[in-house]
């Protein structure tokens, strides 16, 4: 697949495409059917299949420090684009300067000048443009004029709900993680890098690894889960506390996770954590027997269900 930070980064000779646009946060069942729409189309029309994105979030840019939860860092999104079988992502940074550009200017610039759009599939939400003016409809009465069609996706649903990255998002939140997993067609990831704790689950016979996440990572609601453990190709069984630690008068929220029969060192890597269930909230307790007891049927727990 190829990359390009910028429309301007296309390059001169670049053929017609057929072109999806969006933010495709969490490339989830729904962002699955539109960019799975466009490379269908594209080799059947034997042209390249392009996928449009912004960085930073544009609502960041729009409304400062109101910048959702993000459900895929940006290495993550882009293989998760690579895998539907796109032939090249361009990721738009979302500057004050972009976000200005009127509706027509947007399908100017980007979709005639620089991508040669023969094709844009988008769904029927889709909105473009300066405070979001343009809409599918104004999108295809722009298409007459530069010589592209366009083509709805349907939206995905199941029992009458839509699949969007705010319902996940909500979903996260909550801590139903199987229900994100449904939406997304995959566990929800969290990744981070191994730092020093305060080696506490070591002293209480549980060692864990403290992810130190991204920003705006899409981290679940205070809890324990079970989840897999991945670093580079090894998957590891893990129960995942994340909270305050209440226990211990904590007030720093973390993301801990002790990793099932590992004995290794973690520290300064790079995991990841794909969340399959939730087993239960955050307790406080006040002695530190009790806590073991729970934590051992925690772990219990992790291994039926991840067998």
């Amino acid at each position: 697949m190829q990359r390009w930070r910028g429309y301007e980064a296309v390059p001169g000779g670049f053929g017609r495409s057929v072109v999806t646009i969006g933010v495709f946060d969490g490339v989830h069942r729904g962002h699955q059917a539109i960019i799975g729409h466009t490379v269908k189309r594209a080799r059947e029309l034997g042209l390249q299949s392009v996928v449009v994105t912004f960085d930073p979030h544009p609502a960041e840019v729009v409304r400062p420090g109101s910048h959702p939860a993000v459900l895929t860092e940006p290495v993550r999104h882009a293989e998760l684009i690579e895998q539907l079988g796109v032939d090249a992502l361009c990721v738009v940074p979302f500057t004050p300067e972009f976000s200005r550009l009127s509706p027509e200017e947007f399908v100017h610039d980007v979709l005639v000048e620089a991508l040669h759009a023969s094709v844009v599939v988008e769904g029927d939400n889709f909105r473009f443009g300066h405070r979001a003016a343009g809409d599918l409809a104004m999108l295809a009465k722009l298409g007459n004029t530069f010589g592209y069609t366009v083509e709805e996706a349907p939206l995905v649903t199941a029992d009458g709900l839509v699949f969007s990255s705010t319902y996940i998002r909500s979903c996260i939140a909550a801590g139903d993680v199987a229900a994100a997993a449904a939406a997304l067609g995959r566990p929800h990831n969290l990744a981070g890098v191994v730092v020093r704790g305060d080696q506490r689950g070591r002293e209480l016979g549980f060692p864990t690894a403290n992810l130190m996440c991204h920003r705006y990572a899409a981290i679940p609601a205070d809890g324990v889960y079970a989840a897999w453990m991945r670093r580079g190709s090894e998957s590891h069984r893990a129960s995942v506390s994340i909270g305050t630690n209440p226990t211990f008068s904590g007030t720093e929220r973390r993301v801990e996770a002790y990793v099932l029969d590992f004995d290794g060192d973690l520290y300064g890597e790079r995991v990841e954590l794909d969340f399959v269930a939730h087993l239960r909230e955050q307790r406080t307790y006040t002695a530190i027997e009790p806590l073991i007891t729970q934590i051992n049927e925690d772990v219990q727990q992790t291994r039926e269900l991840l067998p």
